[in-house]
Order: C-alpha cells, then structure tokens, then sequence
C-alpha cells in the first residue's frame, strides 16, 4: 500500500525547511511545496475529482508542476503531464484521450502563449471539466484568458493538509504519452510501483552527500526529467534548481551560483555545455562541484563525452530507457566498469535480452531487438489493449531499438527497427507528421525521415510528392508544418520528388531515403 506522493511527504517531514526547489530568485522550502500540493488535492477533492481520475499538467520546469504533480497524486489521481509545445489540435487529442477531468496549465509567455492555447485545447476536450490557469504572475488577481479559472484563487480557502489517498502497487499514477509506428500518440500507464521502484533503484546508481543539489533542465513533462531528477532528487531530499529552458550559458551560471553537484541531460545539452565559451573561473567551480553528470535520450557522441571530461573533469555515464520503462532499464553501474558508447549492464531488478522479430531469443553478440522485463514495465497502453498486447508478451516488452551484446553483458544501441526520430532528445515518429502532411491540399505522397544533424543528433526531412500543377513552396510546407505541430516535431527540410523508391508491395523504401 503506497502512494508516490510518500517521495515528497517524507522529505516534507524529514527536511521542512530545506530548500526543495529554487527557480529565479524563489526558494520555497519542502514544507511549503507539500502546503500546496495538500491545497490542490483538497481542491481536486472538492471537485469531485478523486482516486482513478486523470489530471493533465502542462508546464514548463517550474515550482507549479511539482505542486499539482504530488497534489494530483495525494487525490488518488492519475496525472497526465503534457509536452509544453503541443498545439491545441494535440491537446485536445491528449485530454479527450486521456479522459482528463481537469487540466492544469501554464499561462506561458508572449512567444509561447501555452495558456491560450491549452484553453484552446481543452474547449474542443468535452469531457475535460476544469481548466486552472498557472499565471506567469502569481500575485494576478484576474485571469488573462476568459472562462480559465487562476490558480492561486482557486487555491484559496483550501486546507493546506491532507491525508493522502491509499494505493496499490499496481494502481495507475501517471500516463505519459509517447508516439507510435502506427498513427496517434499511446499513453503509457506507469503504476505506483513501476515509478517509485525506479526512482528507488536510480538512487543507487550513483554516489550521494548530505545535500545534493541538481540542475532541473531535462523537461519534467518527460520521463526521464520526472524520475530521474524530480523523483529521485525529492527521494534523496535534493535541491532542484529549475531552468525551464536549457541555456548553455544560463545553466552554466546557475551552476555556479547554485554549486550544482548533479547534472542530467541529453547529448544536445552536453554539446551545449562543450561548446560554450565558459570563463576560466566558472570552469573552475563547475569542476569543484560537479560529482555526477547523466546522459540519456540518444547516444552521445564520443568526442563530447570526451571532451565533458576534459573541461569539466566529470565522467558522464549513460543509461538506457524509455516511457514505457519508467524509464531506466540500463546503466553505467557505478560498481562495474564503464564503457564509453555503452548503455551498460541492466539495473537491479531488471532483465535484458535480444530477440528477433518472432519473439526468439538471440544468443551471443547478436544483433537483435532489446527486450526488457522487471519491476519497470509500463501496465499497458491506455485504452489499447492490441497495442499492448503486441508489445508485451510473457512479461516482455520489446523495445524497438536494435543493439549487440558483448561478453561481459554490456549493450550497445546500433539501430533502431522502428522509424523512430530523435531529434534534441525528443522522441518524434514519422507516421503522425506523414498523415498531417497529406491533409495539405498540394501533397499527394510524404515519407518522413531522420537526418544526421550536429547539434541536434537528427533533423527532421519530408520528403513529398506534389499533386498535378501544385505551388508550394519548400518554405511554405515548413511554415504550414510549424502551425500543424508542436516546435521539435515539424519537419525543418522538405524535399521534392516525382517519385519515392518503394518495395514490389508499395512500401516505401526509407532505407533509401536516409
């Protein structure tokens, strides 16, 4: 019987008046952050929103999102966190999917107006209820965007304890969303277990003081920004030092000023970091500090790894997972030998395994398709139980990322057989930007692929055929793309064809195209 909110009622209780999170010139103390989230879980509460029910969340890293996360939580809901650059044509697919009642959102800034266009989403959501804006300001005392309810106000009144709601194990506590081969997003369902297990099993990969202290860049509406810095920082009674954009030369400073000890991130930030023209000093108190640096999201390039080293005297070490994995699967295990361009061995608790496209084992070095069981495994796809079915088996789940095996254990991702891309550390599949794109009245055909890029890992490219006497352009397809998607999803290369090289039964031959 637990609830995953134990991760910030305990270090509430243990460490009050610590510093939980730091963002700009706030501090807000454990007490405090747990004060709020009591105030969202009564208010939930007194909308009739309870044990089962979804809540979606869509902000940035911000003090708000562990707020109503663990709120959320407290209530017995399952909470829905939202990637901050959808449009309102994919929020509006997530909440009616998802069967979101209420939805928590950022008002968000000028240049990204996340408030009006989460409501614009959440009007086309029937069954989404409530709409609670997160202000920019919180002293706002009106609300920007007619019909959405402030925050702060709707806070007011509610008592800032709770008792929190009593869950299973296998109770569902949050549905992350993650793209598919075969058309729309899928919401992975991770229970209580599956999360808190994670975290639990993550704080032990690397090494702990009295008072760790971690920069929060990864996005916390990302698995591997929820659990591997929120969770396990909270878990730890951790600092976090929100940025809720990465900035090399900002993360660097706030390095500095926070002394920053733990650092998490995507190769993208790593090559940030590399490539910043940081002062002689700082570099200094960067090294003096940094005692952990963790890469996940994509393979990180070796001379960055090497060259993080260099500058900053830290050993990144990298792992391996995904959403429906909770998400560390594997890891440069602290109590084994690193080796450079390997995802590592399995963490405790968990399996590994090749296998081929009919589920069989793969003996040896392989290559095969990774296949992964243990305490990590997502429940299923919400609402998709083919879907599920077809990924798990036996216990099993199949990853889609193709990798060889050496003899002492150690993976290594050399493929991947489903078409996904990542560009940034953001997962992106072609399937759904290739449906949207043939609803432009002047494409006949698109394949979507990904191509190498140096600071992004992969870029985007379309490749489309145009119907008879069409117009447009390479810069109006990019341009129309960007209205249809959110930010790392459209494609930024478009190129035209008569023809796209195809399979004797019509599939298109992307192998070509990469």
């Amino acid at each position: 019987m637990l609830n995953l909110s134990v991760l910030l009622e305990d270090a509430a209780r243990e460490t009050p008046d610590r510093d939980a999170v730091v963002f700009g010139d706030l501090r807000l103390s454990y007490s405090f952050i747990d004060s709020v989230a009591n105030q969202v879980a009564n208010l939930l509460r007194s909308r009739g929103i309870g044990p089962g029910d979804k809540v979606a969340l869509s902000s940035p890293n911000l003090p708000y999102f562990p707020m109503v996360y663990f709120g959320a939580l407290k209530a017995g809901a399952v909470v829905v966190p939202l990637n901050v650059l959808l449009k309102p044509r994919e929020i509006a697919y997530h909440l009616s999917d998802s069967d979101a009642k209420a939805f928590f959102c950022f008002e968000g800034t000028p240049e990204l107006p996340l408030g009006e266009m989460g409501h614009a989403g959440f009007e086309q959501a029937d069954a989404c209820e409530h709409y609670f804006l997160l202000p920019a300001n919180p002293a706002a005392t009106e609300s920007p965007i007619e019909g959405a309810e402030l925050f702060w106000a709707a806070l007011a009144g509610q008592p800032g304890t709770f008792e929190p709601v009593t869950s299973e194990a296998t109770d569902t506590a949050v549905i992350i969303y993650t793209s598919g081969t075969t058309g729309q997003p899928k919401g992975a369902e991770l229970s209580h277990g599956n999360l808190l297990m994670n975290a639990m099993v993550d704080d032990t990969l690397f090494a702990k003081t009295l008072h760790d202290t971690s920069l929060v860049t990864l996005p916390l509406f990302h698995i591997f920004g929820q659990t591997c810095v929120m969770n396990v920082g909270f878990y730890r009674r951790g600092t976090l030092v929100m940025q809720p954009r990465f900035d090399a030369k900002e993360a660097v400073a706030l390095m500095v000023r926070e002394k920053v000890n733990i650092f998490a991130g995507v190769p993208t930030m790593y090559w940030g970091l590399l490539t910043d023209d940081t002062s002689p000093e700082d570099v200094a108190t960067i090294r003096e500090n940094l005692r952990v640096a963790v890469s996940g999201g994509a393979a990180l390039p070796m001379e960055v790894l090497k060259g993080i080293k260099e500058k900053f005297g830290a050993d990144v070490l990298e792992g391996y997972g995904l959403s429906e994995t909770s998400p560390v699967a594997s890891f440069n295990r602290p109590d084994r030998p690193t080796k450079p361009g390997s995802i590592g061995l399995p963490v405790w608790g968990v399996e590994m395994k090749l296998i081929d496209d009919d589920w069989k084992d793969v003996e040896g070095e392989g290559p095969g398709e990774i296949a992964i069981r243990g305490h990590n495994i997502m429940k299923g796809y919400y609402k998709r139980p083919e879907a599920t079915e077809g990924a798990i088996r036996d216990g099993w789940f199949r990853t889609g990322d193709v990798a060889r095996r050496d003899d002492e254990g150690y993976y290594y991702i050399i493929d991947r057989s489903k078409d996904m891309i990542i560009r940034g550390g953001y997962n992106v599949y072609p399937r759904e930007l290739e449906e949207v794109l043939m609803t432009h009245p002047q494409v006949s055909l698109a394949a979507v692929v990904g191509v190498s890029h140096d600071s992004h890992g992969e870029e985007i490219k379309a490749y489309v055929i145009r119907t008879p006497d069409a117009t447009v352009t390479e810069d109006e397809l990019v341009a129309w793309g960007k209205e249809q998607f959110a930010g790392y999803k459209y494609p930024r290369i478009v190129e035209f064809r008569d023809e796209l090289p195809m399979t004797a039964t019509g599939k298109i031959l992307k192998r070509e195209l990469r």
